[in-house]
C-alpha cells in the first residue's frame, strides 16, 4: 500500500492534482507482499478484486464479490470469532442496563453506566492510537480481548454470589471502556493486514455487518436469559464468548499477513497525528462528518423510546420491533457496501445527506407503519456512510499512522455519545419527540452538505448553475486558473465533490452534466 494518500481518497490540493496514476505495487514495510510473504499475496488476489485498475473487471464495475474477503484463511477465522464475542457483548449491554434498573430503580442510574463506558473514548482515544501504531497488533488484541472478557467473567461472578452493587457495574463499565480505547483502532487498523488493501473495503463492510448481525441475536437471547435464569448466566456468556476470537488470533498463520511497519517510540507522537489529520482534507472532513453525525444523528435510543412511549403510545413490543427493523437495514446496508470494490467520497456524502433526509421525513410522518417502514432504509444509509467514510480513511492514511487516524475517528464517533446524547435528550423532553428526531435529522443533512462542498473545494472543484437551452443544473466543475473562458462557456462538468475519491492521485472522473 502507498504511504500518504490512500487510493479511492479524495486527492488533497497539491500540485499532483491532475497527474494520472501509474498503478504502484503495494508493499509492507519496507519489502514487497511477493518477497515478505508469498502466501498471502496469493490469497489477497481474487478475481473480483484485480490489483490494478482499468483492467475491466471489478474496479471499472464498481462491484465485487458480497463476501471475497471471506476466502483469505486469516479473515475467515477472525470473522468467526468475532461473530460469537459479538453476540456476547450485546447480550452483555442488554443485561447490564437491566440489572443497574433493578439495582436501583432509576433511568439516570442507567445513563451513568453507558457514559462511563464511553467515557475513556472521549478522554483517552488518541493513545490507543498511539499503542496500535507502535505495538504489534496481533498481541495487543489477545490482550485487550482478554481483559474485556474478564471484565465480563468478573460482573458475572459477582451477580450470581448475590454480592453485585452498581458501583462494582460503574467501576467494571469503564474497565471495559479502558480496553475499549486500544482495542478499537487496533482491531480497526488489524484488518487491513489480514486482507490487504484490494480486500479493505468488503472487510470493513463484513465487520459491519457481522456486529449488527449480532444485534439481532444477542439482545433476544438476553431476553430469555434474564426472564429465566437472571442477568449473571447472560455475563458470564459473554465472558466465555471472548475464547472465540482469541482461538482465532492463536490460529492465524502470520506468514500470510501484511504487517506494516511500527512507528517508532519518540515524543510528540499525538500532536504528530493530529497535525497529519488537520493537513489532509480526503481526512479531515470525513473525520468532521462522522464527528457530527455520530453525535447527533446516531442517538435512537433516546428518540425510538420517546415515539414508542408518547407519540404512538405503545409498549416494549413496539419498540424492539423498530429496532429490529433498523438492524435489519443496517444488515442490508453492510452487505450492499460489501459488493462494491471502491469507497468514493461522494457515495459517503450522498449515504450522510439521505439518512438526514429520511430521518427528517420520519420525524413529520402521521403514520407508524410509514415510520417503522423507514426505519430500514435509515439504517441502510447510516452503515452506508459509516462502512464508507471507514474504508476511505483506512486507505488514504500512511500505514505508519493509520492507528492514530482510526483512534480520532472512533473518538469523535463513539466519544460524542456522552455530549450528544444529553442535548438531544433535553430537545426531546422539552420539545417532544418529533422535534428532537427533526433537530438531529437536520443537523446530519446540513454538515453532510457543507462537507460535500468543502471537499469539493478541497479537489479543486467549483460549483455552476446552468440554465441556458439544453443545459440546465448545477454541476462541479474542476477550477482551471489562468485559462480564460469565454463569457457563457460551460466548460467541462465534473462530478459532486468527486469523484473526490480522485484515485489517489488527484485523477478526476468525468460525468455528464446534472439534468
Amino acid at each position: 500500500m502507498r504511504p500518504g494518500h490512500g487510493e479511492d481518497s479524495a486527492p488533497a490540493p497539491d500540485d499532483r492534482t491532475g497527474t494520472p496514476e501509474t498503478p504502484e505495487p503495494r508493499k509492507t514495510a519496507g519489502a514487497t507482499e511477493s518477497s515478505k510473504s508469498p502466501k498471502a499475496s496469493k490469497a489477497s488476489k481474487t478475481p473480483e478484486a484485480p490489483e490494478t485498475p482499468g483492467s475491466g473487471t471489478a474496479e471499472d464495475t464498481g462491484r465485487t464479490s458480497m463476501f471475497s474477503s471471506l476466502r483469505i484463511r486469516n479473515y475467515r477465522i477472525f470473522a468467526m470469532g468475532q461473530a460469537v464475542s459479538n453476540t456476547g457483548t450485546w447480550m452483555q449491554r442488554i443485561a447490564q442496563d437491566w440489572l443497574v434498573l433493578s439495582l436501583t430503580g432509576s433511568a439516570t442510574a442507567v445513563g451513568i453506566t453507558t457514559a462511563l463506558q464511553f467515557l475513556p473514548m472521549l478522554l483517552f482515544g488518541l493513545w490507543g492510537g498511539v499503542i496500535a501504531d507502535r505495538c504489534a497488533k496481533r498481541k495487543v488484541l489477545f490482550v485487550t480481548q482478554s481483559v474485556m472478557g474478564l471484565t465480563g467473567l468478573a460482573l458475572a461472578a459477582l451477580t450470581l454470589s448475590g454480592h453485585v452493587h452498581v458501583v462494582h457495574v460503574y467501576v467494571l463499565a469503564f474497565a471495559l471502556g479502558l480496553a475499549t480505547v486500544v482495542d478499537n483502532p487496533t482491531r480497526q487498523t488489524f484488518v487491513a493486514e489480514m486482507v490487504g488493501p484490494d480486500q479493505l473495503r468488503n472487510a470493513v463492510s463484513l465487520n459491519s455487518a457481522n456486529f449488527q448481525s449480532a444485534r439481532l441475536v444477542g439482545p433476544a437471547v438476553a431476553g430469555v436469559l434474564i426472564t429465566a435464569v437472571g442477568s449473571g448466566w447472560a455475563f458470564l456468556l459473554n465472558g466465555l464468548s471472548f475464547l472465540a476470537p482469541l482461538a482465532g488470533l492463536l490460529l492465524m498463520r502470520t506468514s500470510e499477513l501484511y504487517p506494516s511497519e511500527r512507528a517508532p517510540r519518540t515524543k510528540g507522537q499525538l500532536r504528530e497525528g493530529l497535525s497529519y489529520v488537520r493537513a489532509r482534507p480526503e481526512l479531515l472532513w470525513p473525520i468532521v462528518l462522522v464527528g457530527f453525525i455520530g453525535t447527533f444523528g446516531y442517538n435512537f435510543p433516546i428518540w425510538l423510546t420517546a415515539f414508542t412511549d408518547r407519540v404512538f403510545e405503545s409498549g416494549a413490543g413496539t419498540y424492539g420491533l423498530l429496532n429490529s427493523l433498523m438492524a435489519v437495514g443496517s444488515v442490508t446496508g453492510a452487505l450492499l457496501a460489501a459488493r462494491r470494490a471502491s469507497s468514493r467520497m461522494r457515495l459517503m456524502v450522498g449515504a450522510a445527506l439521505l439518512f438526514g433526509l429520511l430521518m427528517a421525513v420520519a420525524a413529520v410522518t402521521p403514520s407508524f407503519w410509514l415510520f417503522a417502514a423507514l426505519m430500514l432504509p435509515i439504517g441502510a444509509m447510516g452503515l452506508t456512510f459509516n462502512v464508507t467514510a471507514n474504508a476511505s480513511v483506512q486507505l488514504a492514511s500512511d500505514p505508519l499512522m493509520r492507528g492514530r487516524v482510526m483512534s480520532l475517528y472512533m473518538m469523535v464517533f463513539v466519544g460524542g455519545t456522552p455530549i450528544g446524547g444529553p442535548i438531544m435528550g433535553w430537545i426531546t423532553d422539552s420539545h417532544g419527540a418529533r422535534a428532537g428526531l427533526l433537530a438531529g435529522a437536520l443537523i446530519s443533512a446540513l454538515v453532510a452538505v457543507a462537507v460535500g462542498f468543502a471537499l469539493a473545494r478541497a479537489s479543486g472543484l467549483r460549483l455552476r448553475v446552468y440554465v441556458g437551452r439544453g443545459r440546465r443544473g448545477l454541476v462541479f466543475e474542476p477550477r482551471e486558473p489562468g485559462e480564460p473562458r469565454e463569457p457563457g462557456e460551460p466548460g467541462e462538468p465534473h462530478d459532486a465533490a468527486a469523484d473526490a475519491s480522485g484515485k489517489g492521485g488527484g485523477e478526476r472522473a468525468r460525468v455528464a452534466p446534472v439534468a
